[in-house]
């Protein structure tokens, strides 16, 4: 007869299994989701390659709460192509009140300040609250830690306020011109939707996962945003950016010379905070 106390090895393994289970389903914080994640994510590419930022719009309207899906549902047409296509003619081909002489969207696309014109002319009359920017760069005295924490707290803010958020990246290459010293170049920009984040972060965290839709074939993908390891847009010490290692993003890599070193900054991001 076999001790009470004493396990067999099979039951040892289960009861390792048992315990194990809790603690790793509790080792991942809980995420603050879209709220609506069953809607349609936008392709920029049935109107064009430099339409993700209306594209990226489109599809944060889209997978909000009731609230912010009447923009969308406001946008006439049927197809990505005709509701993308309206934006643009409609708000885009507006003149911008931050380049001067220029319309607000053209073959280099639209910049941060302009797309929330946009969007907040898309929501005017749906009783919807402002939508606002923020650069994401250090400011002041601000360490790596503390602007991680500032751009989570965005993202993960307007998520819970029911709007995700737009974010800006930008590709930079570390790049040394007329065999002066390496400067870091802006290579290209690129929009996308933040769908989910942690709702928090743990004391010490360096990064944390983000899953996010691609205008770019309008797919839904993840990545990470974090500090970086080696300084970026930095000549040594702290960096002053954070970078989205985000792998399914190609956005400059066109421009990329051989042997540079390239990296995708996290810029700005518009939403609701």
């Amino acid at each position: 007869m076999t001790d009470a106390l004493t396990l067999t090895p099979p039951f040892q393994l289960l009861s390792v299994l048992i315990v194990s289970i809790p603690l790793s389903l509790s080792a991942a914080p809980p995420s603050r989701e879209a709220p609506n994640p069953t809607a349609r994510p936008a392709d920029q590419l049935s109107v064009s390659g430099n339409a993700c930022g209306p594209a990226a719009l489109l599809s944060a309207f889209r997978f909000g709460n009731g609230n912010w899906q009447r923009a969308a549902l406001a946008v006439a047409g049927e197809t990505d192509k005709q509701q993308i296509t309206m934006m643009i003619r409609q708000r885009g081909l507006r003149p911008s009140n931050h380049l001067i002489g220029k319309p607000r969207w053209g073959r280099h696309g639209v910049n941060l300040a302009d797309l929330r014109d946009i969007a907040n002319e898309m929501t005017a009359g749906h009783f919807l609250p402002e939508i606002r920017e923020d650069v994401f760069f250090a400011s002041g005295r601000e360490s790596p830690q503390r602007l991680l924490r500032r751009v989570h707290g965005r993202l993960e803010t307007s998520l819970e306020r029911g709007l995700p958020p737009v974010l800006s990246i930008r590709r930079y290459a570390l790049r040394n011109p007329g065999g002066n010293a390496p400067i870091w170049t802006v290579s290209d920009g690129h929009f996308v939707t933040v769908i989910a984040v942690p709702k928090r972060l743990s004391k010490g965290d360096a990064s944390f996962p983000v899953t996010y839709i691609d205008p770019w074939g309008g797919k839904i993908a993840e990545g990470t945003i974090e500090i970086p390891r080696l300084p970026v847009l930095s000549a040594g010490g702290d960096s002053p950016c954070l970078e989205a290692n985000f792998p399914g993003v190609r956005v400059g890599t066109k421009g990329i010379r051989n042997g540079e070193r390239t990296t995708v900054v996290v810029s700005a991001a518009i939403g609701r905070w």
